[in-house]
């Protein structure tokens, strides 16, 4: 039986695990190592490229480490990462630049250039991406302005997971899921995008190959020798972690959501088809493969901003009785209104100079209340998304994931509450590594076996607490409106 390497690269964490070839994964060879990007205090979040490298190299020993007995039976490696990173490297393939992550902001004023230069409707339209730091629009042209001696010197501009495929590859290649969440890419006619690439003063060639649909690589001589269980296997490219997300979560038609609350948050929607002639104004739309399409919104705060309220208020040491204090409380009844944009903002109004507000303290508001007010807050931001998402396509049933939502029930049931859609938790646990073996297998012209359900738990929306924070999100809509535009 085949076996899969399967490799979940994030921001906070590296995973991996080895999977059989009905994508059931081996327990024992599960790893979790955890990370962070730096953060400085002019809006940067990057980390040292060989720093990041180490660290995927060491995810990948601590498996072949314990699974020994899988000696020579790992036949592909399948990978998601993080979208919307960039590095530059020299000729020699050298990294000149950190890996600067989606959360980096320091690129932020140049996003009004853009707008002045570009109809950016017109631009959001190829490219799936609105102007905003979290693309390589505006980052390049912030390095180019900034620091144009760097700039002159980069060779090629990659994501991290190319960086990856050029130290273990030997390869200067990318996959249209990870150039489609660029910014610079068209993702209708799969090309990079003429009109943005030349006016970055870029051209294709300090850009990576892009692979084809069923395209595999071979590690370098260095890693073939090193890592022995894998000198003969198959490496797929990397495809984005929000794609890999929804395939591994089952939800790869129109009429299926995935909600995802980790330390950001996201909701979309997959399916087999070309983007929608249109895009809503406040979404995004890059690639899972060739073949499919990812459309949706992502939030900024999500479980980080949960855990720094946590923190600051020294409610860590007492989570349950947080979350006991926050269900017996009815419905947006402290009166406040919370904006959730400790990080700026990304859907769906791009704002990201947009801050963290808290309006409404009265003498007897108390710390519950404005934790309470932080997660009604983020549920709202999902409703926008959710609202333009069904502009794209009529859902019907939303899967919820993520490490805040199974560590807050009542979390989940505020968001079914102001959605008013039923929300189903189920027991997936990893869900872009899941997905990556799925996809892996279909190309390898594998079928994926229908095991048991995964247990679930689900969340129905509760109508009188709907029709409360109905009113509540016309409040927060107001206050978002004079704050942030």
């Amino acid at each position: 039986m085949l076996h899969i390497l399967a490799l979940d690269i994030g921001t906070s964490s590296v995973r991996a695990a080895i999977y059989d070839g009905a994508g059931r994964r081996i327990e024992k060879s599960f790893v979790k190592n955890e990370r962070s990007l730096d953060v400085t205090e002019d809006g940067g979040a990057e980390i040292d490229a060989e720093k990041a490298l180490s660290q995927v190299i060491e995810a990948i020993e601590n498996v072949l480490e314990k699974t020994p007995e899988l000696a020579e039976k790992i036949e592909f490696v399948a990978t998601s990462c993080f979208w919307h990173s960039l590095v530059g490297i020299d000729a020699e393939g050298k990294a000149l630049t950190p890996v600067y992550g989606w959360a980096d902001t320091r690129s932020a004023k140049f996003v009004e250039v853009l707008r002045e230069k570009f109809s950016e409707p017109a631009a959001h339209n190829r490219t799936g991406a609105r102007f905003h730091s979290s693309y390589w629009t505006a980052k390049l042209l912030w390095l180019k302005t900034d620091k144009p001696a760097i700039f002159k010197k980069v060779k090629y501009w990659l994501s991290f997971s190319d960086f990856l495929a050029l130290r273990f590859f030997g390869k200067i290649v990318t996959s249209v899921s990870m150039a489609s969440a660029t910014g610079i890419f068209d993702i209708r006619k799969c090309v990079w995008d003429k009109k943005l690439v030349s006016f970055l003063q870029i051209t294709d060639e300090h850009l990576p190959r892009l692979a084809g649909h069923t395209e595999t690589f071979e590690l370098n001589e260095t890693f073939a020798g090193r890592w022995k269980q894998l000198k003969s296997a198959k490496w797929f490219l990397a495809i984005g972690d929000g794609a890999a997300n929804n395939v591994g979560a089952n939800c790869t038609t129109k009429d299926k959501a995935a909600l995802m609350i980790g330390t950001s948050g996201a909701m979309r929607v997959a399916f087999a088809g070309e983007p929608p002639k249109k895009l809503p104004n406040g979404l995004w739309c890059y690639r899972v493969d060739r073949k499919r399409i990812i459309v949706g919104g992502a939030l900024s705060d999500g479980g980080g901003l949960y855990g720094w309220l946590k923190e600051n208020f020294r409610l860590k040491e007492d989570d349950d009785h947080t979350e006991e204090e926050i269900e017996k409380r009815d419905a947006d009844a402290h009166g406040l209104t919370f904006l959730p944009f400790l990080a700026g903002e990304r859907n769906t109004g791009y704002h990201d100079e947009a801050r963290g507000a808290i309006l409404g303290l009265r003498s007897a508001t108390d710390t519950i209340d404005i934790v309470q007010a932080a997660l009604e807050s983020v549920a709202y931001r999902f409703a926008e998304i959710f609202d333009q998402l069904n502009d794209v396509c009529k859902i019907k049933e939303i899967i919820a994931s993520g490490g805040a939502l199974r560590e807050s029930p009542v979390w989940t049931q505020i968001t079914a509450d102001v959605l008013n859609q039923k929300l189903s938790l189920p027991d997936v646990r990893e869900a872009s590594s899941q997905g990556v073996v799925n996809l892996a297998l279909e190309i390898a012209g594998s079928k994926v076996l229908e095991g048991k359900t995964p247990k679930q738990v689900t969340f129905k929306p509760n109508a009188k607490k709907h029709e409360i924070y109905k009113q509540a999100r016309v409040r927060h809509q107001h206050f978002y409106e004079l704050l942030c535009k």
